[in-house]
């Protein structure tokens, strides 16, 4: 597991698409009641450079924090030109108990953003596991002029959930993205920027995981 990553908190929760009876290969609204692990394999990207994030694991090994520095994209006079887009990849492998698995059903973002007017802010966050081609992209744009926090939820429906196939250990991975266009405004007098944070310094992204049986063998 990495020591040192970058700005947002994860935490592992209960379904939060119920779906009634908890027989082999359904949905059912509690996780399993034995020991989660979750481990943090790689953590690459503009967002989230060596040494501006730090993991932590709650002691129940239910959840995880990701806490970023230096997640900031931005236009304006001292941007440089790669700085309009900022990414993080997290490669994580989730351990859970015999003849569970699990998908993400909802991710919550919080961060800042202050938008000149005309310029516009986008949030994105990919969810896949290693080597399925199944991609659930989600994005959420904001249009200035704001100065303020901002929030985002991700859900995905109980029909496209992507479960990790029983029996295998795959890495599953999230890339988040942020976006920042000048639009109308005027890049060469305003700044215009989003960060994965929040003012105070603070930020929660809380993954919710959905759960079903694996069928026995």
């Amino acid at each position: 597991m990495l020591a040192m990553l970058a700005a947002a908190a994860l935490a592992l929760s209960s379904a939060t698409s119920p779906v009634a009876g908890t027989t082999q290969g359904t949905h059912f609204d509690n996780p399993p009641l034995d020991e989660i692990v979750i481990d943090v394999v790689t953590v690459n990207g503009s967002g989230c450079p060596i040494g501006t994030a730090a993991t932590a694991v709650s002691p129940d090994n239910k959840a995880f924090t990701v806490t970023y520095s230096n997640y900031l994209a931005q236009v304006g006079p001292d941007a440089k030109p790669t700085d309009f887009r900022k990414n993080c990849q997290l490669a994580l492998i989730v351990h859970v108990p015999q003849g569970f698995t699990y998908a993400i059903a909802q991710a919550d973002y919080r961060g800042f953003a202050h938008l000149e007017r005309g310029a516009t802010g986008m949030e994105k966050a990919s969810y896949y596991f290693q080597g399925m081609s199944q991609t659930t992209p989600i994005s959420h744009t904001y249009r200035g002029p704001v100065s303020d926090n901002w929030q985002a939820t991700d859900t995905v429906d109980v029909a496209q959930l992507v479960y990790k196939p029983c029996g295998e250990e795959r890495n599953f991975n999230i890339n988040t993205e942020l976006r920042v266009s000048a639009g109308s405004s005027d890049p060469t007098k305003t700044t215009s920027f989003m960060t994965m944070d929040s003012t105070d310094g603070s930020i929660n992204t809380t993954y919710h995981f959905a759960w079903k049986r694996c069928p026995r063998t």
